[in-house]
Formats: C-alpha cells, sequence, structure tokens
C-alpha cells in the first residue's frame, strides 16, 4: 500500500518557501491538481540550470525523488521538456528553484526521499 503524502499544492509551496529561506526564490512555472497532482523541481544556481527532480512512486510503495530531463550540458532543452511533461500530464506542479548551493539541495532532497 502507497504511503501517505502532502497534498500537491501545499508541497510546491513548501519548497518555494525552503528556496526562500535558503536565499534563492522560486516560481510555480505550472499549477497541477492541488490534492494529487505530481512534483517536478526545475533547480539552478545563478540562473543556470542544473538538473530537474521529479517525484515518482518507488517499486517499495515509497515516494522518492530522482533526476529527469535534460542536463545541465542540455539547459537549451529544458523549455521543450518541461512543456512536453505538461501536455503528457496536466495535473502535474512545475517549480523553478533557483537556489545557492544547489547540488547540495538537489542531494538533500534526493536523500530525503
Amino acid at each position: 500500500m502507497p504511503e501517505a503524502r502532502l497534498a500537491a499544492g501545499i508541497e510546491a509551496s513548501a519548497f518555494l518557501r525552503r528556496a526562500e529561506a535558503l536565499g534563492g526564490c522560486g516560481a510555480v512555472l505550472h499549477k497541477g491538481d492541488a490534492e494529487r497532482g505530481a512534483l517536478l523541481l526545475a533547480i539552478s544556481e545563478r540562473g543556470i540550470p542544473l538538473s530537474c527532480l521529479a517525484r515518482a512512486l518507488g517499486a517499495e510503495g515509497r515516494y522518492g525523488w530522482a533526476r529527469v530531463g535534460p542536463s545541465q550540458a542540455e539547459a537549451p532543452m529544458l523549455t521543450d521538456f518541461l512543456a512536453r511533461r505538461r501536455r503528457s500530464d496536466p495535473d502535474e506542479w512545475q517549480i523553478e528553484l533557483d537556489i545557492p548551493l544547489a547540488e547540495r539541495f538537489i542531494a538533500e532532497t534526493i536523500a530525503m526521499g
């Protein structure tokens, strides 16, 4: 049985607040379903896109974060990637976070699950 999780809208707000607490900023690129929508984080540092993280349900029934989409070297393809994801899942939330020490944030988020 899958574990309970926060509503997507609440979790999206928490990520925006976390970015601000770290000295960065964030924005909602696409607002998905407030209760059950998936989350995608587009993370950058000083305006340079680094990575995207998506939350997914694993085989063990637990949610976790994984890197998805174009790598830093493929940053110009990020806009197309996000548009394709919106078309395939209009309920997905897409959150952009621009934060200092972004790689540390990514590692901590993946480790937290």
